[in-house]
């Protein structure tokens, strides 16, 4: 096998039919028939359903190998000009919404002033949202939330947060600086949707005491519920820096007791050496978190620098 019919299985794989794959390439669609074919002969299996276009389970097994490889050889000019100390290159590096408020403007400065020859791509997502991403090479890195099941990817701990619920002031909870879990059961909330990870992590404590929360809405994208509530809608349940200015004119923050905390972590793939403009950014990452992570209000650093402190 060669590279051109692993590229070839990739645009395969990323738009789902051989003549978007040969339009994605800048060549025609024998060719990519050609080296698919070719492909699926050294290998003895099917990669592709021509019916639909989609990939086979071995067609999936050659996608997440060719992947690897993609990224490794786009390693190399990378890692070579840093052992000249010159570190340069793209890194495409997802966010959730909530931390990437106030940690990509710092990001940015600081990468700037340490590696300036590092240009980073910001993708900004839910967890949800980024993981695939992650999983499938698209992303280097993403901070989101933590744990993860997925084995093929690693993680290290930036921080944990607080749960809240930011409240309208015309709400009956806007009465209140703390409430339970049992008497929140009481009010209709705004929640992420069941499947993420925050709802399960709400769901379970509500279900370790007996009680029910109650959804008015469903959304996933944490900006997104604390914006309802700002807004007047309901009171939504949320990590702390959900909510960044404290309390506004219209609303209040209430404490939320027996909820644990959120875990946020940088995540990347496990099997796969980072470049040097990835190390680059995850160097400053846990620096910026250190350094600013305990003046954003309901933030407990966890990061631990490589010395161990």
């Amino acid at each position: 096998m060669d590279l051109r019919q692993l590229n070839a299985i990739m645009a395969v794989s990323e738009h789902r039919s051989f003549s978007a794959a040969a339009r994605a390439l800048h060549t025609v669609q024998s060719n990519v028939s050609t080296h698919v074919a070719r492909l699926e002969r050294e290998l003895d299996a099917v990669l592709v359903d021509r019916r639909t276009g989609e990939l086979t389970a071995e067609g999936e097994v050659v996608v997440l190998r060719a992947l690897r490889i993609k990224a490794e050889l786009q390693a190399i000019p990378a890692d070579v000009s840093a052992l000249r100390d010159d570190i340069r290159g793209t890194v495409r590096f997802g966010i959730i919404g909530t931390t990437g408020r106030w940690l990509v403007p710092a990001l940015l400065g600081a990468l700037k002033e340490s590696f300036p020859g590092v240009h980073l791509v910001v993708v900004d997502a839910t967890t949800t949202g980024l993981l695939p991403q992650l999983q499938s090479g698209q992303l280097t890195m993403a901070v989101l939330n933590l744990p993860l099941s997925e084995p093929e990817l690693a993680s290290e701990p930036l921080f944990d947060e607080d749960r809240i619920l930011i409240v309208p002031k015309s709400h009956e909870l806007a009465q209140h600086d703390r409430v339970t879990l049992a008497e929140l059961a009481d009010h209709e909330i705004v929640l992420p949707p069941p499947g993420t990870q925050f709802r399960q992590e709400v769901d379970a404590a509500a279900d370790e005491i007996g009680v029910t929360l109650v959804p008015s809405a469903e959304l996933d994208g944490m900006r997104l519920l604390a914006s309802l509530a700002f807004q007047g809608y309901a009171p939504a349940l949320v990590p702390a820096t959900a909510a960044p200015y404290g309390h506004g004119d219209d609303w209040k923050i209430v404490h939320v007791d027996d909820m644990t905390t959120r875990s946020v972590g940088l995540a990347y793939r496990r099997w796969t050496t980072l470049p040097a403009p990835a190390r680059a950014v995850q160097q400053v990452i846990g620096e910026v978190v250190a350094a600013q992570g305990a003046f954003q209000p309901g933030l407990h650093v966890t990061v631990t620098n490589k010395d161990g402190s």
